[in-house]
C-alpha cells in the first residue's frame, strides 16, 4: 500500500514535485519520496511495505529488461498463483513485479483482467515514452487525473495535485452540488475542475480511457450456500496475505463480526462517542472469537479538531462524519496492526439498506423523487443532480436492479474512498473482503427474494453463519454508525447536514459559497 504521483509538465521542478509527494508521505512512510525522471516524466513513490519489507521492492520499480517501471498502490493477492501459472521467476516476493512482467508477458489490458485484488497503477516505456494507467473494478484505491491537453498530472490523492498546480485551480459547479445534496462525488467529479476521478474498473493507454470491467447485466440465480461460503472465506484469506501483523474492525453488526472471527487474528477495534457507540456488540462479539478487543473513545472536541485536520490536509471535503471516527480509531489501529479487515461492501451485496431495496423491490417503474427522499440528503432540492448519479444505472432495468446497482458501484465508491483516506492517514492498509469481485459478479443480478428470504436482510449471511457468530448479532437490527451531528454542532436535527456542508466548504476550504 502506498502513494503515487506522476507528471510530465514540464515546467515543474523536482523541488516542487518531491513537495507534493511530501503530502502524501502517510501513505508510504517506509520508503519515501522515491523519485525518478525521464526527460520530462517524472515519477514519485511513498512505499508503505506490507509484502516484502526488503527494499528490492521499493519503487518506481523496473521489469528485468529495464525497459519499463511501475508506480503502484495496492495489493494483487493472487500474484503467487499468477507468476506459477505463466512461469514468471520473481526475483522479489512482492505483487509489483509480477504486475509488471506479467502485464509484459501477455499484454497490458489482458493481465488486468487477472488480477484479484485492489490496485492503482502506472506503467512507463523508457523507450517510448508511452505511460499505461489502470485501477481496480471497484475503485477500491484511489486515483485522481489531471489532463489539460496532454499535459497530465496522476496522483494517489488531490492535495498533491493542488500543490504541482500551485493552487492555481477553480471549484467545479458540479462537485460542489454533488457534495450538498449526496455529501459525496459521482461521475468521476472532485470539488475541483478539471481534477478527476479515475474511474475503476477501466485503464488509460494512448491518452484514452477504455473500461475493461462492468457490474454484469441481467438475472443471474442465486448461489448455493455452500458456494457463497467459499467465496466470502476465499475472500477473507486472500487479504491475510502480508508480512505486517493484521487485525480487524469489530463494531459488533453482522458484516463486521463475520469477517473478524473469519479473520482470526489477534487484535479487533471499536469506536465510539462515550454517550453513543456500539461496545455492547463489539465486546459480544470479542468474547465469542476470544479477540483481543480494543474501545477507542472520542470527544466531540476530538471529532471537530480531527475533521479539521483530515480536511486541511487532503485538500477536499469529508464525505460522511463517520470518517473521523474511523481516523481515530485508525490511529489507534497502527500501535499493533500496519493492516485492518473490515466489512465494507456486504450491505450493497445483501441489501442491508433494506429501506430502499425494499422500496426498490415494490415497483417497476423507477421514481426519482422517490428515490431523491430515501437516498439525498440536505435541505436543497436538486433533481438534476440526483439524476445525473443515477441516470448511468437505468440500463440494469427494473427499479431494484437499478437501485442494486446503483450501490455496488457508485454508493460503494464513495464508502471506499472513505475507507482509504482515514486510513492511509495512519499508515495502516484497510482491506475489503466483501468487494472480492469473484463475489461481486457472482451477486450480480440475484434476486431480492434471495438476498432479503422471508423479509430477512442480509439472510444468506445469517443462514450461513449461525453458527459462528452470536444470535444476538444475528437477530439485531442494522444500526448505522453512529455520529449525532446535532450533537456535535449544537443544532437541531432538521440543520445537522447543512451545518456539516459548511464545517467542510464554508469553514475549512476557504468559503466556497
Amino acid at each position: 500500500m502506498c502513494r503515487l504521483l506522476f507528471t510530465n509538465i514540464v515546467d515543474i521542478s523536482k523541488e516542487i514535485f518531491i513537495k507534493a509527494l511530501s503530502l502524501m508521505i502517510n501513505g508510504g512512510p517506509d520508503a519515501p519520496l522515491c523519485y525518478r525522471s525521464f526527460n520530462n516524466y517524472k515519477f514519485g513513490h511513498n512505499r508503505l511495505s506490507i509484502l516484502d519489507l526488503n527494499p528490492r521492492s521499493n519503487q518506481p520499480f523496473f521489469s528485468s529488461d529495464g525497459r519499463f517501471l511501475i508506480i503502484y498502490n495496492g495489493e494483487v493477492y493472487n500474484y503467487k498463483e499468477l507468476a506459477k501459472e505463466y512461469g514468471i521467476s520473481l526475483k522479489t516476493n512482492c505483487d509489483t513485479e509480477l504486475i509488471l512482467e506479467l502485464s509484459l508477458k501477455i499484454g497490458f489490458t489482458n493481465a488486468i483482467t487477472k488480477f484479484n485484488g485492489m490496485f492503482a497503477y502506472v506503467i512507463f516505456d523508457t523507450l517510448t515514452k508511452e505511460i499505461f494507467v489502470a485501477r481496480d473494478r471497484l475503485g477500491i484505491k484511489p486515483l485522481y487525473i489531471y489532463n489539460n491537453g496532454g499535459k497530465m498530472i496522476i496522483s494517489s490523492e488531490i492535495n498533491a495535485v493542488l500543490e504541482l498546480l500551485n493552487n492555481n485551480i477553480q471549484i467545479d459547479d458540479i462537485g460542489l452540488r454533488q457534495y450538498k445534496k449526496l455529501r459525496t462525488f459521482f461521475n468521476g467529479h472532485t470539488i475541483y475542475k478539471n481534477i478527476k476521478m479515475f474511474p475503476g474498473g477501466c485503464y488509460m493507454k494512448n491518452g484514452t480511457i477504455e473500461k475493461y470491467w462492468e457490474l454484469p447485466i441481467g438475472y443471474q440465480a442465486p448461489p448455493k450456500d455452500e458456494e457463497l461460503k467459499y467465496l466470502i472465506e476465499s475472500a477473507v484469506q486472500y487479504r491475510k496475505i502480508a508480512d505486517v501483523p493484521l487485525g480487524s474492525y469489530l463494531s459488533g453488526g453482522l458484516d463486521s463480526t463475520i469477517i473478524a472471527a473469519l479473520t482470526k487474528e489477534l487484535h479487533t477495534w471499536t469506536v465510539g462517542f462515550d454517550y453513543n457507540n456500539e461496545f455492547k456488540w463489539g465486546r459480544l462479539a470479542a468474547e465469542k472469537i476470544n479477540s483481543n478487543h480494543h474501545e477507542i473513545v472520542i470527544t466531540n472536541q476530538e471529532f471537530l479538531e480531527d475533521a479539521q485536520y483530515m480536511i486541511m490536509k487532503r485538500k477536499e471535503p469529508l464525505s460522511v462524519p463517520n470518517e473521523v471516527l474511523l481516523y481515530k480509531m485508525t490511529k489507534a489501529v497502527k500501535k499493533e496492526n500496519t493492516v485492518v479487515l473490515c466489512g465494507e461492501g456486504a450491505d450493497e451485496l445483501f441489501f442491508g439498506y433494506d429501506r430502499i431495496f425494499r422500496w426498490a423491490n415494490s415497483t417497476n417503474k423507477f421514481d426519482l423523487k422517490e428515490f431523491s427522499k430515501l437516498y439525498a440528503y440536505g435541505s436543497n432540492e436538486d433533481f438534476e443532480i440526483v439524476e445525473s448519479v443515477i441516470s448511468p444505472f437505468y440500463k440494469y432495468g427494473k427499479t431494484i436492479n437499478i437501485i442494486a446497482a446503483f450501490f455496488q458501484i457508485a454508493h460503494l465508491h464513495g464508502l471506499l474512498r472513505r475507507i482509504d483516506n482515514s486510513t492511509m492517514l495512519c499508515s495502516v492498509e484497510a482491506r475489503v473482503p466483501f468487494c472480492d469481485h469473484r463475489l461481486v459478479e457472482r451477486m450480480a443480478g440475484v434476486p431480492f427474494e434471495y438476498r432479503m428470504k422471508d423479509g430477512i436482510v442480509k439472510a444468506p449471511l445469517k443462514r450461513i453463519y449461525k453458527n459462528l457468530i452470536p444470535k444476538e448479532i444475528i437477530n439485531r437490527e442494522k444500526v448505522g454508525f453512529p455520529v449525532v451531528l446535532s450533537n456535535i454542532f449544537n443544532v437541531e436535527k432538521e440543520k445537522a447536514f447543512d451545518s456539516w456542508f459548511d464545517f467542510n466548504i464554508k469553514k475549512q476550504l476557504g468559503g466556497i459559497k
